[in-house]
């Protein structure tokens, strides 16, 4: 008998309640309540909006395949490609530097930080706010779409970047600062090798974030796709905005499906 409550003494002690977690779990859900509330997130609007969304999808149903409307799709989709392939190449290209830079196990505190510092600032704002900025700055088209998906490649990619040169072994980059090698050859054959699969897995996931983000900058004015697709809400051309919406769907996968390819390739 007493072997049998020792036994159950040690079950409860093995799996003690965690009060604290309970409790903040609590305060968890009724601060969702009261934030569903002050935001008047009801059951009933939910419903509504439910037959609205219907009414919705049944104006872009059959989707408009119209030559002109083609066109016009073609012509946004291309310009969105050519946006975020550029962007993606500048944005690379200014983050190899930067992200290297932000290595505290390569670069002097004060670049290191300064370098961390501007990353972070890349990355404080959303690709959509920072090309309401550049349209402002630039005026309306690709231009604006490019620079915004620069600044956003180059807070993401650096960032990556800065952390894996962090996480390699600093024995090759040693090694090859013992023969007196300069700096540049420290970073070609000590760091590179090391950082380089996971650089081209950044890279590709950058060129695959940069296609669906180039619709996004285009419905504030940063031109390719997304400047089609907010023409066509304005005109109330819903079967054109489904078409629209489909090519985007094609050219995103394809976009995964070029990305996936590249990690297998070069990792």
């Amino acid at each position: 008998m007493s072997m049998t409550h020792a036994h159950t003494s040690e079950q409860r002690r093995a799996f003690p309640p965690n009060w604290p977690v309970r409790i903040g779990l609590v305060l968890l859900a009724i601060y969702v309540l009261y934030a569903g509330s002050i935001l008047d997130i009801t059951w009933g609007r939910f419903i509504e909006g439910l037959g609205h969304g219907a009414r919705f999808i049944g104006r872009m149903v059959p989707p408009d395949f119209a030559p002109d409307k083609l066109q016009l799709l073609r012509h946004g989709m291309l310009e969105s490609l050519q946006i975020a392939i550029l962007a993606t190449v500048f944005g690379i290209a200014l983050s190899l530097p930067l992200g290297l830079a932000a290595a505290r196990n390569l670069s002097p505190a004060p670049l290191a930080w300064a370098a961390r510092t501007l990353i972070a600032l890349f990355r404080t704002f959303h690709a959509v706010i920072v090309a309401i900025l550049f349209v402002k700055a630039v005026g309306f088209g690709a231009l604006a779409g490019i620079l915004a998906l620069i600044v956003a490649s180059m807070g993401l990619v650096a960032k990556l970047l800065a952390d894996a040169v962090e996480e390699m072994s600093m024995r090759q980059v040693e090694a090859v600062r013992a023969t007196g090698a300069p700096f540049l050859s420290v970073l070609v054959m000590g760091v590179l090798p090391q950082v380089l699969p996971r650089f081209i897995g950044f890279c590709a996931y950058q060129l695959d974030s940069n296609l669906r983000n180039s619709a996004l900058v285009g419905l504030v004015g940063g031109g390719g796709i997304g400047a089609t697709l907010f023409s066509a809400f304005q005109r109330f051309e819903y079967d054109f905005v489904l078409t629209i919406l489909l090519a985007i769907i094609v050219i995103v996968m394809l976009g995964e499906v070029l990305s996936g390819w590249m990690r297998r390739t070069f990792q």
